[in-house]
């Protein structure tokens, strides 16, 4: 799974993207950088992880990850050629979800100036700025695939033709300024057709209110606007002080913990903003687990016994027998899986079962 990062030049995308990722030294303070995106993959903190391995002794953790495409900051006219156009938000096109990078600080500790395009700090502005660029280029994308997916319709192509009845649904959403995902109406198979299209505006949104380091939780007036904003719209905001997420990840884990309590702060914002990414992209952990390793695998809500398997290898989904479950709570209750089996609480599921968050599965397959 994929998500995009957006923003306008010089809010602290590329100091939260270096330091979700490690990815080293910080971006230079400059309105424009490279049309090239950055990527990089993050783990998903998990405690359950470290509690499977209090009981079930293993060489290794591996947790869930995810994918993140950082691309070059969105100006005001970028449709329109200002900046560096907006070619590069074809990099985005295929992600799952956004991350929306909004500054909430005025200066950096000390006074430090950081430019900021619009001259002045706002956040509503900003956000509006991002939404209107990226409708601009999905209606761009509509008008031009429009015309080809009626011609194609006419020799009787069918999934021309849904595209095309699609896309024609699109057109006076986008024209009047609103975002593909406010239209409404669509049934099954159009939604598939529309989740073909890479529309950028038809993505959910998390927004990503940067603070400064007096205002670690997000609560200062800045950040209450964007808060705001995001309720209005269904989404979901994360404070993160993008400087203090880059300082903590070159401290030891004792220097990292003191730090955070100095701060009040109970664990990095990242991991709340990894989780966070990880649950608006509708996704769950399930676990396997033994000597070698302690696995988290990823699923959407609502995948199948059959599904989960074939996450791990695509034989597994084929030759699906059943699977033995237990929750990740169970263990830390009973101590050990003989104990869970004993006390009746190792259940055997078949191809029809919904897998639950925090399930520690053996599968049994046909080779």
């Amino acid at each position: 799974m994929e998500a995009g990062i957006v923003g306008l030049p010089n809010v602290g995308k590329s100091t939260l993207f270096n330091a979700l990722t490690h990815a080293g030294a910080l971006a230079a303070n400059y309105p424009f950088a490279t049309i090239e995106p950055n990527v990089g993959v993050i783990s998903i903190p998990d405690p359950r992880l470290e509690t499977i391995r209090r009981f079930i002794p293993t060489e290794k953790l591996v947790p869930a990850a995810l994918r993140l495409v950082d691309i070059a900051g969105i100006v005001r006219g970028a449709s329109e050629g200002e900046g560096l156009g907006n070619k590069f938000l074809s990099h985005i096109r295929e992600v799952d979800a956004i991350l929306h990078v909004v500054r909430c600080f005025e200066s950096l500790p000390g006074g430090e100036q950081v430019i900021h395009v619009e001259q002045t700090v706002d956040p509503i502005r900003d956000i509006e700025t991002i939404e209107t660029e990226l409708t601009l280029a999905d209606l761009q994308l509509v008008e031009t695939a429009l015309p080809k997916a009626e011609r194609s319709a006419k020799s009787g192509d069918k999934e021309a033709g849904l595209r095309a009845a699609v896309l024609g649904k699109l057109l006076p959403v986008l024209s009047k300024g609103d975002a593909a995902r406010t239209l409404e109406g669509l049934d099954a198979e159009e939604r598939r057709m529309m989740r073909t299209l890479g529309l950028l505006t038809a993505k959910r949104v998390l927004y990503v209110a940067n603070v400064d380091e007096t205002d670690v939780l997000g609560e200062g007036p800045l950040a209450k606007r964007v808060r705001e904003r995001a309720a209005a719209e269904g989404m979901e905001v994360v404070p993160v002080c993008a400087k203090i997420e880059s300082e903590l990840g070159e401290l030891s884990d004792a220097d990292r913990m003191e730090m955070l309590a100095s701060l009040g702060m109970k664990e990095p914002a990242l991991s709340a903003l990894a989780r966070a990414a990880y649950h608006l992209l509708g996704l769950q952990s399930f676990y396997t687990a033994g000597p070698k390793e302690v696995r988290a695998w990823t699923i959407p809500v609502g995948a199948t016994a059959p599904q989960a398997a074939g996450v791990i290898h695509s034989d597994f989904e084929k030759g699906f027998i059943r699977a033995e479950v237990y929750s990740v709570a169970d263990l830390e209750a009973l101590k050990s899986e003989k104990a869970i089996k004993d006390a009746g609480k190792l259940r055997t599921e078949g191809k029809a079962y919904v897998m639950r968050d925090g399930d520690v599965c053996h599968f049994l397959f046909n080779s």
